[in-house]
C-alpha cells in the first residue's frame, strides 16, 4: 500500500506500546472491530518487533505499522518483522536519505517550519508533527498553512477526543495520533469491548 491509501483508511492512528505479548492480537483484533485499521505499534519497549509479527499474521485486516523509529537499524527491524509503514518523532537529513532507501511508506516526524521544509525538500508531503499539543496544536498547523500549504500532518503527541475534531477539521491534516484509543487500565485489565468502543468513537470523528 501507498501511504496516501494507508493514511486514508483511518481518522485516528492509536500508538500502541506492547508490554505483554498476550495483548498484542486482541487488542489489534478489538481495534479493527472497531473500525480502526491502522496501527502503529511503537518501539519503546523490548517487545515490539515480535508485537509485530504477532499481528501481522493474525490480524490480517490491520495495516500495520512501526513507530518511534530513530535510526536506519530499527528502520531494517521493522521491515523485517513485516510492518507496512513507518513513523519518527523526528528527523534528520542523513535519516530521511535512510527512509527513502528503504522504500517503506513513512511519516517523518517534525516539530518546525524548517524541519518540515527539510523533509518537504527530501520528498515527503506528510508528515508527523509532533509533540503537537506542546509544539502549538491547532495554532501553529493554522499558522504553517499560510506558507506551507502544500505540506499535510498527521499531529500526534496530547491530542485527546475533546480536542480531536478541532485538529481534524483543519485542511492540511490528514489524520491525528492517538495514545487514548489505548489505555493502560483496558489494556492490563484485557477490556477489550471498551477499546472497541473507544475505537467506534475515534472512526466516526470526521464523520
Amino acid at each position: 500500500m501507498t501511504l496516501d491509501q494507508i493514511i486514508a483508511a483511518t481518522t485516528v492512528m492509536p500508538v500502541i506500546v506492547i508490554d505483554d505479548l498476550d495483548t498484542a492480537v486482541p487488542l489489534a483484533q478489538a481495534l479493527v472491530a472497531g473500525g480502526i485499521r491502522t496501527l502503529e505499534v511503537t518501539l519503546r519497549t523490548p517487545k515490539a518487533l515480535e508485537a509485530i509479527k504477532l499481528i501481522k499474521a493474525e490480524v490480517p485486516d490491520a495495516i500495520l505499522g512501526a513507530g518511534t523509529i530513530t535510526t536506519a537499524s530499527q528502520l531494517d527491524a521493522v521491515i523485517e518483522a513485516g510492518a507496512s509503514f513507518g513513523v519518527s518523532p523526528g528527523s534528520t537529513p542523513a535519516f530521511l536519505e535512510s527512509i527513502k532507501k528503504s522504500g517503506l511508506p513513512f511519516l517523518p516526524g517534525v516539530m518546525t517550519p524548517s524541519e518540515a521544509m527539510v523533509a518537504r525538500d527530501a520528498g515527503f508531503a506528510v508528515l508527523k508533527l509532533f509533540p503537537a499539543v506542546p509544539a502549538g496544536g491547532v495554532k501553529l498547523l493554522e499558522a504553517i498553512r499560510g506558507p506551507l500549504p502544500e505540506i499535510k500532518f498527521c499531529p500526534t503527541g496530547g491530542i485527546s477526543p475533546q480536542t480531536a475534531p478541532d485538529f481534524l477539521k483543519l485542511p492540511n491534516v490528514v489524520c491525528i495520533g492517538g495514545s487514548w484509543l489505548t489505555p493502560k487500565e483496558a489494556i492490563a485489565s484485557k477490556n477489550w469491548d471498551e477499546i472497541t468502543r473507544l475505537a467506534k468513537e475515534a472512526a466516526s470523528l470526521r464523520g
